[in-house]
């Protein structure tokens, strides 16, 4: 693609040669015939603010943001949507022609979309456990109870951190009369038909930081990461009966969310993930 005569996009963080965005950004818009060019930027620890800037000035239209420059992205914005001021942080950003910079967090909505739209599995009026209260589980919690779950328990292993969390979200719990609550990891004497892994436990070898009772019969068991990142708790899941699924297409969901904020246009994304796991499959 000829990034001369196209709009310019971007993805930010460090590290980032991993990212697969540029990907399926290409694919997006190849499949939807929208001009655009999307590159990979690695930006200093230190450098987020100045990079937004300098990607502006040299005709960015909007950047993707990963760790760990999402609270910086928040910061940084002018305008933030409903979902980064509860959230507290940004992947999408917007960048206005008169100096303007908008943000929005998709990755509640790529979450929400992959469960309901790729996995085919209801939220609305299910038990939903969210294990862990940092960046990522701040991310998805809004969206997720905007879907009307009929109990969400947040499980952290610093409980305070959980009941902030949950503190931040209790406007909107109500708004949807879902219960919500905070618990410590260990124990949970309930079960779930969804629980979301949004920690790094399975880098660990863990597993799962969490029993396997809960667990209901039938459960959607939902890793936030990919690939081998996820594989331990997946298989966590599947041995105890569960249905395992990894967040590859949170990933694509949330990557379409962004497109649709830039462009107005909504891309394949069902088709695009699996390509991507092709690809993936591939070793490519």
């Amino acid at each position: 693609m000829n990034n001369t005569s196209n709009d310019l996009y971007c993805v930010m963080g460090n590290p980032i040669a991993h990212s697969r965005s540029p990907w399926i950004h290409a694919r997006f818009a190849a499949l939807t015939g929208e001009p655009l060019h999307y590159e990979r930027e690695l930006v200093a620890l230190d450098g987020f603010a100045d990079a937004v800037r300098a990607f502006a000035a040299r005709g960015g239209r909007g950047c993707n943001v990963t760790v760990p420059f999402k609270l910086d992205a928040a910061r940084l914005a002018t305008e933030r949507s409903e979902r980064v001021r509860l959230a507290g942080a940004a992947n999408t950003l917007t960048l206005h022609a008169d100096g303007r910079i908008s943000a929005d967090n998709t990755d509640g909505l790529g979450l929400v979309a992959d469960i309901t739209r790729n996995a085919h599995v209801p939220i609305a009026g299910r038990d939903v456990l969210l294990i862990g209260a940092g960046g990522a589980a701040a991310g998805v919690l809004g969206p997720l109870l905007r879907e009307r779950p009929r109990r969400v328990v947040i499980a952290n292993r610093t409980v305070a951190k959980a009941d902030s969390l949950a503190q931040a979200h209790a406007a909107i719990a109500a708004e949807t009369g879902t219960a919500l609550h905070s618990s410590a990891l260990q124990p949970i004497d309930a079960d779930f038909d969804i629980v979301i892994n949004g920690t790094a436990s399975s880098l660990a070898g863990a597993g799962s930081p969490v029993a396997s009772s809960v667990l209901r019969k039938g459960a959607l068991a939902y890793d936030m990461m990919y690939g081998a990142a996820a594989q331990e708790f997946m298989d966590w899941a599947t041995a105890h009966h569960a249905t395992a699924r990894d967040g590859l297409g949170m990933l694509v969901e949330q990557a379409a969310a962004s497109f649709e904020i830039w462009r107005g246009v909504r891309p394949p994304a069902a088709q695009v993930l699996a390509e991507l796991r092709s690809e993936l499959a591939a070793g490519r």
